[in-house]
């Protein structure tokens, strides 16, 4: 008997933020699994297992979901934010791919609301015209590519997000991320540094390329940046959806 398997984003912190579709899927399941501080959201209750684990082990964890499934509980991938977004949704079909044996699993994956999006909210409307998302970490990509992306995006004048900024094992990265930013767009772009929003931790700084630094991010940081269009209004930072 085969159960089902459900990738579900619980969005960036504030439970309100939890989609209806979302909740109504972690109340029908047996079993949960994650990332040790999204399993840590989950109340727990009686007839539900819950399965924390590391950071690094994400494809162990999307397999050892399927298997759960298979053999007909009812599972719950969890991914903070969105589930597609840097998260858990390309991991479980990685570990399908990986293993046909699982392929019959039902699989659904469920959105939730990212990190950068309720960043944007907060700080107005800065990727109100077109933008990308980029993830700075390293860990499964080389700098590299990580820097070429960087580079091109700026090039062509996206807005952009920065997942994933800095770490206390890769302390360096935005700065060098920084210094291509200012070669690419000069030093009076709008940059965006959002801590933990929707949480009670939450801070919110709006300021230049000039005067960046990376040491106003850390991993619970998103950072958004401007276009050439970019501006302030009032307290609020928009990008105008009419190129110029």
């Amino acid at each position: 008997m085969s159960g089902t398997l459900v990738v579900a984003g619980l969005g960036p912190g504030d439970e309100a933020l939890v989609t209806p579709e979302v909740a109504t899927a972690l109340a029908d399941a047996t079993d949960v699994v994650g990332y040790i501080p999204y399993v840590a959201r989950i109340p727990a209750r009686d007839g539900l297992t819950l399965h924390a684990t590391d950071n690094r082990v994400e494809l162990a964890r999307a397999t050892h979901a399927l298997d759960l499934a298979a053999a007909g509980r009812r599972v719950v991938v969890v991914s903070s934010g969105d589930p597609g977004v840097f998260a858990m949704a390309s991991a479980v079909f990685e570990a399908v791919e990986q293993a046909p044996r699982l392929a019959h699993v039902d699989i659904r994956i469920l959105p939730g609301i990212t990190a950068m999006l309720a960043a944007a909210a907060r700080a107005g409307a800065p990727l109100g015209h077109d933008f990308c998302a980029i993830n700075l970490s390293d860990n499964l990509k080389p700098w590299e590519t990580v820097a070429r992306r960087l580079r091109l995006a700026a090039q062509a004048d996206f807005a952009m997000a920065f997942y994933n900024p800095r770490s206390a094992s890769r302390p360096h990265q935005l700065a060098r991320a920084l210094e291509i930013l200012r070669e690419e767009c000069g030093p009076d772009r709008l940059i965006i540094f959002a801590r933990a929003v929707t949480t009670p931790e939450e801070r919110l700084s709006v300021t230049t390329l000039a005067e960046a630094r990376a040491e106003m991010a850390d991993m619970r940081t998103v950072v958004l940046v401007g276009n050439a269009s970019t501006r302030r209004v009032g307290r609020h930072v928009y990008t105008p959806r009419r190129a110029e």
